[in-house]
């Protein structure tokens, strides 16, 4: 069996191919859709699947963790992850494709329960900022990477689909070299045996932190499964579009590690705070230029190296202020924010973009940013420090 490191690597080499399956199907699909003459609407209806997913299982996973152990958790979720994209391929239908989205997402929240949990449960609280980072940049590897994937559509629709999931399952795999090991008992078993009771007192506790998971839910399914459809409808093509969107991740990989580490010297709400106000600035010049391919691209990737670590900076801002009973629920209600602001954004920014076509869908994305600066900044510092 593998070393305590090695494991750490092959946990992350299982989020890097999670985001690259997501950042690979929201573009692909969108702009399958909508060259199938699907409305935005209807296509930011139907990218919520994934994050409908990812809601509806996120109450039920403390007791399957607490019984079986991390690794069966983790090898459970990667499993639906490869086998629902091997079956895309298999039947071209919306309702079809719907329920191969809702299991991604199944797959991926199980997944990423069983990864975050291990690892911020591991990690040591003098670089819990700095190793939780490395959790959000492979994220943000594969979420770069995924949607290049789309210009494989010119050669053949199911190359993507097929390429995504031997992948997947290579990496998949990996796993079976890991030992598994059980959460500690107290970390289900304190505050009360009902799991909304101990929910309900992580909300309580640490509502703050839930915030940057739920924006960068909104802002990661808005760009890649919404901006493709209102690119193409400017008058961007569709291949510089797939540049375009993964420069908002790959932006955010220079810039993970120095924010987490940051914010283990200055504080959690300090570092939200100022890159908040960062991504607020880029994406309202995004609004300005978004007729130019190399202003798009440029903010995007200002954007990214601001707002692309507010899922980690998020998840580190929730280990802060949970004692550690509690930090499975935590890690749950994170993967649920960011679920919340996923279903939220292609459903809001597809219906602006049908009601306001003359208006910039990009300031959808400032409203989110503003309001979650202004909540944020509310919280009383005293408060936040309560870890």
């Amino acid at each position: 069996m593998v070393a305590k490191k090695t494991r750490f690597w092959i946990l992350i080499s299982l989020v890097t191919i999670s985001g690259f399956s997501q950042g690979m199907l929201l573009p692909l699909l969108a702009v399958i859709l909508e060259q199938n003459g699907v409305s935005s609407s209807i296509n930011g209806i139907h990218a919520t699947a994934l994050y409908i997913g990812i809601l509806i299982s996120s109450p039920f996973m403390e007791k399957p963790l607490q019984k079986f152990g991390y690794k069966p958790v983790i090898m459970v979720g990667g499993a639906l992850v490869f086998i629902s994209l091997a079956f895309f391929p298999v039947w071209q239908a919306l309702w079809f494709w719907f329920i191969l989205r809702m299991m991604i997402g199944i797959g991926d929240q199980i997944l990423h329960f069983g990864t975050q949990t291990w690892i911020t449960a591991t990690a040591e609280e003098k670089s819990r900022g700095k190793s939780i980072a490395y959790y959000g940049l492979f994220f943000s590897v594969g979420f770069t990477l995924g949607p290049l994937m789309t210009n494989l559509l010119s050669i053949n629709m199911v190359l993507p689909f097929v390429l995504s999931s031997l992948l997947s399952l290579l990496v998949w795999t990996s796993m079976w070299f890991v030992r598994n090991e059980m959460p500690p008992s107290e970390h289900t078993t304190a505050y009360g045996s009902s799991s909304f009771k101990r929910f309900g007192l992580a909300i309580k506790l640490g509502w703050v932190a839930f915030l940057p998971p739920l924006t960068y839910g909104f802002l990661e399914a808005t760009l890649h499964g919404i901006f493709p459809v209102y690119g193409m409808r400017i008058g961007h093509d569709v291949n510089m579009l797939s540049f375009i969107i993964p420069s908002f991740a790959a932006a955010s990989l220079f810039s993970q590690i120095p924010l987490g580490a940051l914010s283990d010297r200055l504080g959690r709400k300090k570092v939200i705070l100022f890159v908040i106000t960062g991504g607020t600035i880029a994406f309202t010049m995004a609004a300005i230029y978004e007729n130019s391919t190399i202003g798009l691209f440029a903010t995007f990737a200002i954007g990214g190296l601001f707002v692309g670590s507010l899922f980690s900076l998020g998840i580190s801002f929730m280990t802060d202020l949970l004692p550690k009973e509690l930090l499975p629920a935590g890690n749950i209600l994170c993967g649920m924010s960011f679920s919340l602001g996923s279903i939220g954004g292609p459903f809001i920014s597809g219906v602006f973009i049908d009601i306001f076509p003359s208006v910039s869908f990009f300031y959808t994305i400032v409203g989110v940013l503003v309001i979650v600066f202004i909540a944020t900044a509310l919280k009383p510092s005293p408060r936040l420090s309560q870890a």
